[in-house]
């Protein structure tokens, strides 16, 4: 065994120790890795996915429908003057933008010269997070309001009596009897080809058709397809693509999204249960759970359109739409505001604001299906705050 000699601690000159004493390393730099804990990242889909249009001038927003007109053979002789049944009817639906939506927080300037990583950037990403989350969650609940809803357009005769062409409105398709049924491979499956076969009925546009569901189901599916199912995944697109759950896998045309902020079993994200469906993993935060305080109908100040209580979604369990699904109108688009000059001065810092003004709803009930299980859900008012 080699022999050391030993010296009197005393001697030694620890250079990481506050007035030589304590921890020997107390002093020494904390290094910055360069990454960020940035919380739930989770991408915002709905935006892209819907009618989008820009508000300017106006409180609200109309949206034009016609109904169907009737074809018929001419009878030589007869003057054509037109439908004797005033076809084609029309019908109008307006959306609303809601109140200022914000997201804040002050950032006190000696915080910055102490600190050795850029906080002004990270509470920028996560106010932007907040205001993203809130955008999808709005409107994937027009989507599922308008699966429950009938058309606006009501073919009405010359006689004020209703006429036999009725337009059509929302599906909902059960996927099974209980929550375990919403992450069964199989009976998604079936329940997509049903809403594909839907959608045709109705005259629907195939273009466009896509379904968003929670991540758990998401995976599922793709350990469900690539087991049993050949031909429903794009080979040439596998690997991390076929995990990023952006529209990869499709299944009858319909492009398949992963979200946290659908509404599901009256949660976001998933519903965890030690029986049945998903197990809880422990430690979920407040990112999965019930909505107790977010877009409920019935007593947020600031909402002009009603997107449904809590409880209205307690069987949901996904969402199949085409783009003509649902409309968002945007006064001010997501953006990101700083203070400056005298305010600065004043409270020596800064504030940084995410602001946003939007509004959704429904557009063509027919583009919309909402998957649930056991019992469908019931629709609820089309105005504010009407809920069923």
């Amino acid at each position: 065994m080699a022999f050391q000699s030993s010296v009197n601690p005393a001697q030694l000159t620890r250079q990481g120790q506050l007035n030589g004493t304590g921890d020997a390393r107390a002093l020494y730099l904390k290094l910055f890795s360069g990454e960020m804990f940035k919380g739930f990242q989770n991408n915002t889909i709905a935006r892209d996915l819907v009618m989008k249009r820009t508000l300017t001038n106006g409180k609200s927003l109309q949206f034009i429908y016609t109904g169907r007109t009737s074809a018929e053979y001419h009878t030589p002789g007869n003057s054509i003057l037109g439908d004797g049944d005033g076809r084609p009817p029309v019908a109008e639906k307006t959306i609303t933008c809601d109140d200022l939506l914000i997201s804040s927080a002050f950032v006190y300037e000696l915080d910055e010269v102490l600190s050795h990583y850029d906080l002004r950037s990270e509470i920028s990403r996560k106010i932007g997070y907040a205001l993203a989350e809130k955008y999808d969650r709005l409107i994937f609940r027009a989507i599922a309001k308008g699966a429950r809803q009938a058309s606006p357009v009501q073919s009405v005769g010359t006689g004020g009596s209703l006429v036999s062409m009725e337009e059509p409105g929302g599906s909902q398709i059960q996927v099974g009897a209980n929550l375990a049924d919403a992450y069964d491979d199989e009976k998604l499956i079936e329940a997509f080809y049903n809403a594909a076969s839907v959608l045709d009925e109705k005259g629907v546009s195939s273009d466009g058709r896509v379904a968003v569901l929670n991540p758990r189901q998401y995976y599922k599916l793709i350990q469900g397809i690539g087991a049993t199912a050949n031909g429903l995944i794009n080979r040439d697109v596998q690997g991390t693509a076929l995990q990023s759950g952006q529209g990869i896998v499709e299944i009858a045309g319909i492009k398949i999204y992963k979200s946290m902020n659908i509404p599901f079993q009256g949660n976001y994200g998933v519903k965890y249960s030690a029986t049945s469906g998903a197990a809880a993993p422990g430690n979920t935060g407040d990112f999965v759970g019930s909505d107790t305080e977010l877009e409920d109908g019935g007593g947020v100040t600031g909402m002009n359109n009603n997107y449904g209580e809590q409880a209205s979604f307690d069987t949901t369990c996904g969402l199949i739409f085409q783009r003509e699904a649902a409309g968002c109108v945007e006064a001010i688009a997501p953006q990101v505001q700083i203070t400056s000059g005298d305010v600065s001065v004043l409270y020596q810092g800064d504030v940084i604001l995410g602001r946003l003004a939007m509004g959704a709803d429904f557009l063509n009930p027919a583009a919309c299906v909402e998957l649930h299980t056991g019992t469908a859900g019931t629709a609820f008012g089309t105005t504010y705050p009407a809920n069923a």
